[in-house]
């Protein structure tokens, strides 16, 4: 059986180095994980982010980003020809910030309104609704490379 790192690639903790010796503040911390674009990947992606969050004692977050990571990651799988997606995840200071970034510059993530019968076309009024902050970053500025779907989740215990 193969794990889900082999699986879906390596999650590499980046330590940040700008902590104060009498600050409060946690040290930040990044991640990357790689997996391919293939319909199993939301699974796999919001299942290892979910793990990262709880594993930096981010429980309260854990669900809404699991959430999150799947409708922005079955958003790549469906509407994007990438091969391989990014998923970059910053944890500070009660704080998560999740970008899914793909490499097809051309498909602008719109938010549509969904019947009611429809199975999808509700992902990006979720991220609305549920995250602090969200948005659409572009690679590599006028003649772009790729682009990342990022959203923002606080812990309702933070400043």
């Amino acid at each position: 059986m193969v794990s889900i790192a082999q699986r879906i690639g390596t999650i590499t903790p980046r330590v940040g180095r700008t902590r104060h010796a009498r600050s409060r503040r946690r040290t930040p911390y990044a991640y990357r994980l790689s997996a391919p674009n293939s319909p199993k990947s939301p699974k796999a992606c919001r299942d290892a982010i979910a793990a990262l969050l709880q594993a930096n004692g981010l429980h309260d977050l854990a669900d809404t980003a699991r959430l999150l990571v799947s409708e922005a990651v079955t958003n790549v799988n469906q509407h994007t020809t990438t091969r391989v997606i990014h998923i970059d995840a910053l944890v500070r200071d009660r704080i998560a910030t999740i970008a899914v970034r793909d490499s097809s510059p051309d498909d602008l993530p719109r938010p549509r309104k969904a019947g009611t019968d429809e199975e999808g076309g509700r992902g990006l009024f979720l991220m609305k609704q549920l995250a602090h902050a969200c948005g659409v970053t572009w690679e590599s500025g006028a003649h772009p490379t790729g682009k990342h779907i990022w959203f923002e989740l606080r812990d309702p215990a933070s400043p």
